[in-house]
Parts: C-alpha cells; structure tokens; sequence
C-alpha cells in the first residue's frame, strides 16, 4: 500500500473524537533524519513533509469567532474542510522524547526554528530548508537534543507563489447567497521610479478588483506618513501591468502613466469580492495543536498521550500571529480544551495583525516606513485590562482569557521593538506615565537590549541601513528560555523574572531624551515609529469587517524607548554577554540609506554595530567621546574573561545554558578579531 493510498484511508476511518478536527494527512515524504543519527535521550528522529486536512463545524461556538465561517462552504456532514501544508520532525519512538511539541509559526511561508535554535544553514543561509537533509540544515542538533517535537503548519492564505514549498493553508472563500463586496487599500512605497506595481504587500498573494470603475476607487500620494493625501486624477493610471512596453488590464496590479517616484507613499483603494476565509489558519493551529495533545494518528506514528504539552513559537509576524490566536479566543478547541500550553512571541511587538478579517491582508505590518495604519499595532496592546482614553475602548491582551485556556506566555523583543514596533505599550499606560502590573503567575516580558530584530549575519555589512547591521546574538538567550518554558509547562518551574526597561529608574524614557554619545558619522533618529487610536469603522471590533478605508486616525500614544550609557548602549532589560562586555555600541535603530528610504526616517528591522575605536589614538583623532577597546582592556584574554564572568552569571540566573558556554566564548573572540584586525 503506497503512501497516498494509507492517506487516504486515514481521512475515511479516522476517529474524530481521537483529535481536535485534522480528519488526515497525505505525506508527500518521510524518511528517517540524518540516516537515523541518535540525538541524546530522544534517540533517532524521523521527518514527514505533507498536506493536513481539516474539518471543522461552523456552528460551535469556538469556530464562530472565524470570520466569514457562516458563509464558508460546507461538505455534506456540514462541515468547512481546508488543508495545510506541514512538516514534522520527531524522534522515531515519541516517547523518547520530552514530551513537548513546539509548534514553530511560518513567517510568510518561511520557517526559521531550525536557522535560529540549532544555528542551522540553508541553501539561501537565511530561512529553514524547505527540506532538511543535511547535516548543516540540522546544525548543532540543539532541538533534538534536548528532546522537543517540531511541527509547522501552514496557517497563511497570500503565501507569495514563488515560495512553492513554502508553509501554507488553502482555506475556501465565501460563497453567499448574494456577493459579499468590500474594500482593499493597498498602499506601498518604491526604491526606484516603476510604472506599475503589485497590489499586494511586498511579493504576497493579492485581492484582485472586482469593480475597476466603483465610486470608492481613489488612488492618493502624501509624502510622509502623516501628511496630506494628494489624489491622482483616474485619467493617469489604471488596475493594469506593462508587459513588452504594452499597457495590459490586470486587476491585481496598478498602473501610473508617469511612474511612482521613488520615497513617496501611494494608496490605491478599490473594491474586491468574495475573501477566502482566513481565520480558518488559526484554527488549523489550533487544532494541529490539539491533535498531538489529546489524539493519535498510525500515519504520523503518533500514539496517544506521547505529547503532553504544545509550545508555540513565532518571530516576528508569527509571534504576532499566536498574540492574536490567544486574543481572539483561539486557545479553545471544539472539545473545549486547551490547545497551547506555552506561547513564545519573539520580536512580535506590542502588536497583532490581520490573521482573521475581511479581506485580510496577513503580511501587512507596521514600520515606520513600511505598512501604515493596517490593523498591527492597534489596542489593546498590554496583557491586562487597561482603558483607552481616547476611545473609552476597554480591554487587554491575556485579561478576557479564561483559567481554563491560558497559556503561559513570553513576549520577547529586541532593541528595534521599541523604536519601530512601539513595545513600550506591553509594560505602560497609553499616556506613558506609569507601569501597569505585570500578570507573573502567567506570562513574562523579556527585552533583549543592544539588538535588532533578528541578529545580523557575521561579519555584519550595510543593508537598507546607513550603518553596518546589529550582529548582536541572542539566540543563546533564546535557547535558554526555550528549555525554561518547557519547564514551565511541564511541571510548573517558573522561568527566571521579567526583564525590561523602567520608568522609576529612568531606563525607560521618551525618545528625545536618550543621551546617545556624539559618534562622528553617526545620525541618531528624530522620529520613531508611532501607534494610534485607529477607528475602522462600527463593524470591526464585532465582525471583524473594516468599512473605513483609510481609517480614521486619532492623536499618537506616548511610545518611550530605552535608555543608554556613555557608549551608547542600553543597559536594562536581559544583556547578552556580548553586550555585558562590549566591543561596540549596539543599537537597535538605523536609519534609511538613501537607496531605501528617507534618510531622516528608521530603516525597518534594522539596528546598527559601532566597534569602538582600537586605541587612545585612535580615538583622539577621531574625537569619539567612547574609550577604546585597548583603554577597557589589557588583552584577548582579558576581555574573554569578563565575557565568561557575564555568561556564569546568567547560566546562574536561568537566562542562559551552561552548555552553550563554549560557543558563546568562541563568537565573542570571533567579534574581537574582526574589531581589531
């Protein structure tokens, strides 16, 4: 019986009561990993890549908080079916393991646990191989090692097409009795004159028009995020795309006769029709989740009860994905159980997105250049309940969550956070004049100071910034809270306290108050990145359905950053020894370059790496207000010393792991060569 076939007899005898709603799986492969190499207590591990199916019943409550779920087509049992695409790894006798799924979010169909935890490599060096098979597309086995099961399930619609083996759901779009219309505003900036341009964000999967000549159409420019709207009269461009020096209709691209110039904000709104369902990928996660809790499957040698806990780990778009999964009520499966046991929410922000709306656009971020005003960084933004003076609105993150369906919850953020992703708001009130309490039995906020979104590759270069990128590693920090919230999860050992800036000793402080040093050369920002009170219209909070397009924007809320010392360097929040014992000035900002953006304005996702200067004399003629690197210390060894004075300190704290020493000692001399070559 050939794979397909045993698949197949999994969808029809498969017990729905054994799992949440994955009803089977077609499993394109499976083999064992690395020719059945033995990972520490776990043992071998084997992989399966393939397609999950799911079902689910659009009458019980915990599928009514999808959008559109009415209006989903139905099988004849009257159930809505979508599938998504996954990958599991897992050690060949579950039972080996330590008992924790973790549950890894695809970033735009990208998937990143393997390259970030393990220190993986891939063929493009960036992302998870879209199918490990060698030795370096496992790295250091750390995952394994320690014991975790490891699933990704596709769970976004607009996936772009070229990412063929990326992680993706394929949900079904509405079919009413009449046509559901809406409006889609796509806005966008260029790096070079284009005439025409996707309507979609970035490279994704777009709406296409319906109605190119509806009364909302309106294509505007403005030349700053705030600034006045300009319309572009309807004669000078149109839904179409420039092929062979032909203007051709295409409703899923737009056009203008004069090109879009470089730096300057477009926005087009127009009409679309009939949205996929795309609330359906968060109940995938849910239910995969479920699924390897409470059930068992022959075809993925799965027995029941081998898992015991579900972790689930996003960065960045899926760390705000799984902030919305708990907001929204997700957590809760259709046997009333609880599906996550543990989130991590790395680098996600204050933040959420548009992962269950009409006609949602779930690439769509916010920076402060990049994405405006979508449904990102809207209240509320802390975990407890708070009150928004603007609005009257009321509501928390984790507040609303019943007992039963908490999960414990990490929210994780870099330096770049702060500045371009307002995470001063998960510890703050609105205005931002005092701290608001912090739910410690449940969740705990880390800010990982002196870095950028996501550590910069080494040796670090120039990116979209105008400084060399943050290579800042915090990886190693990362692993260390991975195995805490095992613990966590597993029998209750609370993780090591919250770490973040604060308002009472001044490390928390409005933007123009940061005493940043005069580093010749170097500009410090004037503006950050800003959220607002946002007003979509009477449906949205309740049906999740936007009817102002653009929105209505109210007065910005108070956003604060960290400060920093006579170096330039934070110096609250968790410190990587790196940064403990620096060798530079590590920030969480950068500023455009002029190939990418305004040079006054933040490049997104970026920080910046400022080694100090190698001597006094250096540094003299130079004027850098900074000592230099021979003035902190006598030697490589010296410096290495303190480094592992710093780490010893954290191994202790529970922040780090005493095995990792070794490579942590091994990356700070790689940095002190490459400073003082």
């Amino acid at each position: 019986m050939n794979l397909t076939t045993r698949s197949l007899l999994a969808v029809l005898f498969f017990v729905p009561a054994v799992s949440a709603k994955v009803v089977g799986v077609d499993i394109d492969v499976h083999e064992d990993v690395l020719g059945g190499k033995s990972y520490g207590l776990a043992g071998p591990y084997e992989k399966f890549i393939g397609t999950m199916n799911f079902a689910v019943d659009p009458t019980k409550p915990e599928n009514q908080i999808i959008v559109d779920i009415e209006h989903a087509p139905t099988n004849a049992g009257g159930l809505v079916e979508f599938s998504a695409t996954f990958t599991l790894i897992q050690p060949k006798d579950v039972a080996r393991g330590n008992g924790t799924m973790l549950l890894g979010v695809a970033n735009r169909g990208t998937r990143r646990m393997l390259t970030f935890f393990n220190h993986a490599q891939s063929d493009d060096g960036e992302w998870d191989a879209d199918n490990p098979t060698t030795p370096e597309n496992f790295g250091d086995g750390f995952l394994m090692e320690q014991g975790f099961t490891l699933l990704w399930v596709g769970w976004q619609f607009d996936v772009p097409v070229s990412r063929v083996a990326g992680s993706r759901v394929f949900v079904p779009r509405v079919e009413p009795d009449e046509v559901i219309e809406g409006l889609v505003r796509s806005d966008f900036t260029v790096r070079q004159r284009v005439f025409d341009r996707t309507l979609a964000d970035r490279n994704h999967v777009p709406y296409p028009v319906s109605d190119p000549d509806a009364p909302e159409t309106i294509l505007t420019v403005r030349n700053s995020v705030d600034g006045p709207r300009f319309v572009i009269p309807l004669d000078q461009w149109q839904f179409a795309r420039v092929d062979n020096e032909r203007v051709i209709p295409d409703m899923s691209r737009i056009y203008l006769e004069t090109g879009f110039e470089p730096h300057r904000i477009y926005e087009v709104i127009y009409k679309a029709e009939n949205p996929e369902v795309i609330g359906l990928g968060l109940a995938g996660l849910r239910d995969a989740a479920s699924l390897w809790k409470y059930g068992s499957m022959d075809d993925l040698n799965l027995p029941e009860g081998a898992i015991q806990n579900v972790v689930g780990y996003g960065m960045s778009q899926p760390g705000r994905t799984l902030r919305t999964l708990i907001y929204m009520g997700f957590n809760e499966d259709e046997q009333h159980r609880k599906a996550f046991d543990g989130i991590i929410a790395q680098i996600g922000g204050a933040a959420r997105g548009s992962f269950n709306l009409r006609f949602g656009q779930a690439s769509r971020d916010a920076h402060p250049y990049l994405n405006f005003f979508y449904p990102t960084d809207i209240f509320p933004f802390a975990d407890v309940e708070l009150t928004d003076p603007y609005t009257g609105q009321t509501g928390g993150m984790l507040s609303h969550v019943p007992e039963a369906f908490m999960p414990k919850v990490y929210n994780v953020n870099s330096s770049y956070e702060y500045w371009g992703r307002v995470a001063s708001l998960l510890t703050t009130t609105l205005d931002g004049k005092q701290h608001i309490p912090m739910m410690d039995e449940t969740a705990r906020i880390y800010h990982v100071a002196a870095s950028q979104h996501l550590p910069a590759e080494f040796p670090p270069h120039v990116e979209n910034g105008q400084n060399v990128n943050n290579p800042n590693d915090f990886s190693w920090l990362m692993r260390g809270l991975l195995v805490r919230m095992h613990e966590w999860v597993t029998d209750g050992t609370a993780p090591p306290p919250s770490r973040y800036p604060l308002l009472e000793d001044e490390t928390l402080v409005s933007p123009e108050d940061v005493s940043f040093p005069p580093i010749p050369g170097i500009n410090f920002p004037t503006i950050t990145h800003k959220a607002y009170p946002v007003d979509y219209g009477p449906r949205f909070a309740s049906e999740g359905i936007i009817t102002n397009e653009p929105p209505i924007i109210g007065p910005a809320y108070t956003i604060l950053v960290p400060q920093v010392n006579e170096d330039g360097n934070e110096y609250s929040g968790l410190l990587t020894p790196g940064a403990l014992v620096p060798l530079a000035t590590y920030t969480g900002w950068n500023l455009y370059n002029s190939d990418y953006g305004p040079t006054h304005i933040l490049s997104h996702m970026s920080g910046s790496f400022l080694p100090f200067p190698k001597s006094r004399q250096e540094r003299e003629a130079r004027n850098d207000p900074r000592l230099s690197i021979e003035e902190r210390y006598t030697s490589k060894a010296h410096y290495l010393g303190l480094v592992a004075e710093e780490a010893t300190t954290l191994i202790h704290e529970g922040y780090l792991l005493d095995q990792d020493l070794r490579q942590i000692l091994e990356q700070a001399e790689s940095i002190w060569s490459y400073v003082t070559r």
